[in-house]
């Protein structure tokens, strides 16, 4: 009598399993995509907030009605912390007037604008 049993995965059970994760896989990856981008739309919109809320101060503490963003983000400046969001540097509002009525920032995925009221 031959006692020698035949233990492991055949190949179809293998093909199976591959199968299942590549569908898991295509799923996953378009929901990590849409949070990705919602989650840079947020922190933008934030640092247009925070831009604007630097602004009015430096309008109120200066008595000017002009400004330039790169000042108020500078060392020392009116924005602490400034969240990069694209890895190429993020492109906000140059100039901030008191006539101003939005501030504006290029969307991450270069599609259009992100905009919030002034």
């Amino acid at each position: 009598m031959n006692t020698q049993s035949k233990k492991g995965f055949t190949l179809v059970e293998i093909m199976i399993v591959v199968v299942i994760i590549g569908l898991l896989a295509a799923m996953a990856i378009p929901a990590f995509q849409k949070v990705r981008t919602t989650s840079q739309e947020k922190a933008i919109t934030n640092n247009l907030r925070q831009l604007a809320s630097g602004a009015e101060q430096y309008f109120l503490e200066e008595g000017v009605t002009t400004v330039s963003s790169s000042s108020l983000v500078a060392d020392g400046g009116y924005v602490k912390a400034f969240s990069n969001v694209s890895g190429d540097g993020d492109s906000y509002t140059a100039t901030i007037t008191t006539a101003l009525t939005e501030l504006t920032a290029d969307h991450p995925s270069g599609s259009g604008s992100i905009s919030i009221a002034f």
